[in-house]
């Protein structure tokens, strides 16, 4: 691959990460607003409650729309699949910014928003997989963590620009007037980057690897062959890695903005400053951890990112609840790096763990339903935690469990650092390709 197709590649996959969770990135910081406009009958915890239930909701959409679109990516492409989920993504972003609020169609308006973070779960269940098994098949051998790497800079950098974004129109439209409507802007402008996406998308190549891996599709079932041949295994595998990345990811993400305003007492310019922060020093980690997994192993980089999390949770959580900037900067550093180097090596051993064929739908499957159950859930649990125990380091708790348990599953994990990914996860490679093409036949 020539440098140039290289950088055509990685800014493909690139922008419709940044688009995916640009979208995401939008929902969690508008929490408190949105709140105040779907539900504003209940108190006011209540209402956090409802909707980080609705932010939840996408995330159990996920599975079915990984499901949905794995299949698809492993049956017709991973190219024409990234094209449909970057436009499904902006199409619910842009609707939300659409929506009348409670106060003018009653409990309708909870209802739309819920079906729009529906689109976005389905969306976003298959942009994960589809793109994730293109560049992991277009990266060459030894460097496949840092490709992955570099493309999830754009899957995270989108939270700290939304940061600033809020920032920007909060301190241009005065708080009154971005409460009443301008919140919208940052939702109507995910539309536009769905066709960005699109555009970058609409003429690349599908890998060499997986044309070669799937010349003969004609009676193909990816699902059927996940399961005969050994694919439960591999899913296995990522259920067993997957579940500190996720969490620890989506407590920066999607709980700790709300946490600092509303539990530390942080006024909200200094939340997201600091919240912007740790996402940017976490966007440099991964593809930093991902280089490292190439180097070392995807297994050291696992154990030495789930420990330093074991380790630094309490202190994070404690830093951030001080109520100051310099703490809630410096202890959402600590988490920011720990999941970042974690992230990397989690990143590309998922999809490693399985083989060419069916790739995507193992992958998509396991790791959709991980991130529902793990990352969905974390603002509900955090903010459940602090509620029911009266201490706002109650999250720490949860985080340090997730990581221990995680550390001691990882050593039950193959190493896939040089696997060949058409025979990945199979008993040996000789015998899982015979069974995979037997199952093409």
């Amino acid at each position: 691959m020539t440098k140039q197709s290289s950088i055509r590649t990685l800014s493909a996959g690139s922008i419709g990460n940044f688009g995916e969770i640009y979208d995401f990135a939008v929902f969690g910081f508008s929490v408190p607003i949105l709140s105040a406009h779907f539900f504003p009958g209940s108190d006011r915890t209540a209402a956090l409650l409802s909707t980080f239930a609705v932010y939840a909701v996408a995330f159990f959409a996920r599975p079915l729309g990984g499901l949905l679109f794995g299949v698809m990516a492993d049956k017709v492409g991973r190219v024409k699949v990234m094209a449909m989920t970057v436009w499904l993504m902006a199409l619910g972003t842009a609707v939300i910014g659409l929506l009348p609020t409670y106060a003018s169609i009653g409990i309708a308006a909870p209802a739309l928003l819920v079906f729009c973070r529906v689109a976005q779960g389905l969306a976003l269940g298959g942009e994960t997989t589809g793109t994730t098994s293109f560049i992991l098949e277009s990266a060459p051998d030894d460097r496949r963590g840092g490709w992955i790497g570099l493309t999830l800079i754009f899957s995270h950098l989108p939270n700290a620009l939304v940061a600033g974004l809020l920032i920007g129109l909060q301190f241009a439209a005065g708080a009154s007037a971005y409460a009443d409507w301008v919140w919208r802007v940052p939702f109507l402008a995910g539309g536009l980057i769905g066709i960005v996406g699109f555009w970058l998308r609409r003429n690349l190549d599908e890998p060499d690897e997986y044309k070669q891996a799937t010349s003969r599709t004609d009676s193909r079932n990816p699902l059927r062959t996940a399961i005969r041949t050994g694919g439960l295994r591999g899913m296995l595998n990522v259920a067993m890695i997957q579940p500190i990345q996720t969490v620890g990811s989506y407590l920066l993400l999607g709980f700790m903005y709300t946490f600092l305003v509303r539990v530390a007492k942080l006024d909200p310019t200094s939340a997201l400053i600091t919240n912007a922060a740790a996402i940017v020093v976490l966007s440099f980690m991964i593809p930093l951890g991902g280089v490292l997994s190439d180097r070392l192993g995807r297994k050291p980089v696992l154990s030495f990112g789930a420990a330093w999390l074991a380790f630094a949770a309490y202190p994070g959580v404690y830093l951030a609840a001080t109520g100051t900037i310099a703490g809630a900067l410096a202890g959402q550093l600590l988490l920011a790096v720990g999941v970042g180097l974690y992230g990397g090596a989690c990143f590309v051993a998922a999809p490693e763990f399985f083989p060419t064929a069916f790739r995507a739908t193992g992958h998509a499957i396991s790791y959709q339903a991980a991130v529902a159950i793990f990352g969905g859930t974390t603002p509900f649990i955090a903010t459940l935690l602090v509620q029911a125990s009266g201490s706002p380091l109650a999250p720490a708790y949860y985080v340090a469990l997730v990581a221990v348990v995680c550390l001691v599953l990882v050593q039950f994990v193959p190493e896939t650092r040089g696997v060949s990914l058409r025979t990945s996860g199979s008993a040996t490679p000789n015998e899982g390709a015979s069974r995979v093409a037997h199952e093409l036949r």
